[in-house]
């Protein structure tokens, strides 16, 4: 039996995706409630996305899933009916830059989701309707480039308005709420 903690948490939109930072006025996650000393964040997810965050005290654990072997699922709402091509695109990997070096994204698994997920409002709205159509769509990775998944709908031709992390592996936001907090024995 392991002393190590293991937490999911439904990161909120506006947070960082870390424990302390140098910059005032951020949200951080010790904010949402009381963790233990030694608490890391596995992976993160960007100021403005939300979603399943998998918090831990093991280093393993957090290597482990950090790993090209464990499905990271997230749910984008892109501006626009997206395409059959466009979801190809994704599919098939596009070209993003990382650091201002061309790189092409493995491939990955896509869909478009047929209905609206049913997420709760965000706390700043994204946009009015007036704007045009949006819709949702699923992108499982295996790897986790910076703000991959926001330029990938970009170069596909769909800008990510709302981006949302629901699976890590077998490990779903199921219905977690905005800055809920649920430990766990283990990371399925």
């Amino acid at each position: 039996m392991s002393d190590h903690k293991h937490y999911l948490i439904h990161k909120p939109f506006g947070f960082l995706s870390q424990f302390a930072c140098d910059l005032k006025k951020k949200k951080l996650l010790g904010q949402l409630g009381e963790f233990p000393e030694g608490i890391m964040a596995i992976g993160r997810l960007d100021e403005d996305s939300e979603g399943l965050l998998l918090l831990t005290t093991d280093g393993k654990v957090s290597e482990n899933v950090r790993s090209k072997k464990v499905e990271k699922e997230y749910y984008a709402q892109v501006d626009g009916q997206i395409t059959d091509e466009a979801i190809l695109k994704l599919t098939e990997g596009v070209e993003i830059g990382i650091r201002d070096v061309k790189y092409q994204t493995l491939p990955c698994k896509a869909f478009r989701l047929n209905t609206d997920p049913g997420f709760p409002p965000r706390t700043r709205k994204i946009r009015d309707d007036r704007h045009g159509p949006t819709s949702w769509v699923s992108i499982i990775l295996t790897e986790g480039k910076n703000r991959q998944v926001r330029k990938m709908t970009a170069a596909a031709g769909f800008p990510t308005l709302r981006l949302v992390r629901v699976r890590v592996g077998e490990n779903k936001l199921g219905d977690l709420k905005a800055g809920e907090i649920r430990e766990v024995d283990s990371f399925l």
